[in-house]
This record gives structure tokens, sequence and C-alpha cells, in this order.
């Protein structure tokens, strides 16, 4: 199977691996289990053991952990563009680029979900080039998420690691910018945020 073939499958078992154990997306863990076959070792493997958490955990304890780790821990925000950006209006502007690649997609933003929560990045990269170049180009974000992971060692960490093996080795600017960001943390300027989601043109919710 050729990359181009592949990478829409990964992108959309990351997606689900990351996204809120609720009874849909632990549904899907057999199917996705099986869809992982027909990727490369090295992408396969990092998500089968994301995957092999969830399944052998009760759901109730997956969703306790989610929310402490996801919701109560500033450095494994799920957006990327907190990373850079933090609260302010910069990001407000890096979210409008978000909104557009959505829009350019044939999807539309409505109220719920930032457009830069990664599991909506993810199925947006497994539906068009939009999705990787945004995550291409928020790559610092991604580093940031995958060493606060790793020092809760916490089994997301394996997602972020598949996710990042499909992207481009990162740039020395993106090196540097990760480490300035990883001492001094997100930039802070308190601003209102509209808030984003998005759903297919045909209506349904994504």
């Amino acid at each position: 199977m050729t990359q181009h073939a592949w990478r829409p499958v990964a992108a959309r078992a990351a997606s689900l691996l990351m996204r809120y154990p609720d009874g849909e997306a632990l549904a899907a863990l057999p199917t996705l289990t099986a869809a992982l076959e027909t990727l490369p070792v090295a992408v396969a493997e990092p998500l089968r053991l994301a995957a092999q958490h969830r399944a052998s955990h009760d759901p109730a304890h997956l969703a306790t952990a989610y929310v402490e780790l996801f919701d109560f821990r500033r450095r494994c925000c799920l957006h990327l563009t907190y990373y850079t950006a933090g609260d302010t209006r910069k990001r407000g502007e890096a979210l409008v680029i978000f909104a557009a690649a959505y829009k350019a997609a044939g999807l539309q933003v409505l109220d719920g979900e930032l457009p830069d929560y990664l599991p909506a990045v993810l199925d947006l990269a497994a539906m068009d080039d939009g999705g990787w170049r945004l995550l291409r180009e928020n790559r610092v974000g991604l580093d940031l998420l995958a060493d606060a992971l790793t020092a809760e060692n916490s089994a997301y960490r394996h997602v972020i690691e598949a996710v990042r093996g499909m992207l481009p080795p990162a740039q020395p600017g993106d090196i540097a910018a990760a480490i300035r960001l990883a001492r001094s943390g997100p930039p802070v300027e308190q601003v209102g945020l509209e808030p984003f989601a998005f759903v297919d043109t045909t209506g349904g919710r994504r």
C-alpha cells in the first residue's frame, strides 16, 4: 500500500485514539485494530499500544483519566495553537487559518470545539492534505505535547509518536522553539475566543 493510501487510515485511527473515550470511540476499537494491519510497522505499533491500553481498561477509568490528563494539565493541551500562541490575540489569528483549512475541504466551523483540536485536525488530515499542512506547521505543539505525555507516562504518547512519524523531521528552528517554550510556557494575554467546531457541509457532525 502506498503512503498516499495508508496515511488517511492512520490519521483516522490516531484521531479516534486521541478522542474522549466515549461509547462511540471505544466501540470502534476492533475495527481500528484490524485496520492497523494495513499500516507500516513503525506507525502501526505505537497506535496498537494505545489501542491495547484502551481495550484493557474499564471505560469509567479511561474517561476519568482522560479528563484529568487533558482538561486539568495545561501542558497536555490538545489544542495545537495553545503551545505557540497561548491565550493571546495571535491565537485568534492562528485559529482563522485552521478554520480556513476546514472550509477549503468542505467543512463548516460551528459552535463547539476549536478548530485546532488535535483529533479534529487528524480527521481533516484523513480527508484532505490541508490537515497534514496544519500538522507540519504546528510541529512545535506536537513535540511539546509528546514531551508532556512522556513525562506523565501516558499511553497517549504512543499516538503522538505515530503522528510525528508521518511528518517530516523537525527542523532546527522547530527544535529551538520547542525548547524555549518548554522553559517559558505559552504566551499569556487573556482574550475572548469565539468557539469553533466543524461539521461537513452535508450536515453530519464530525
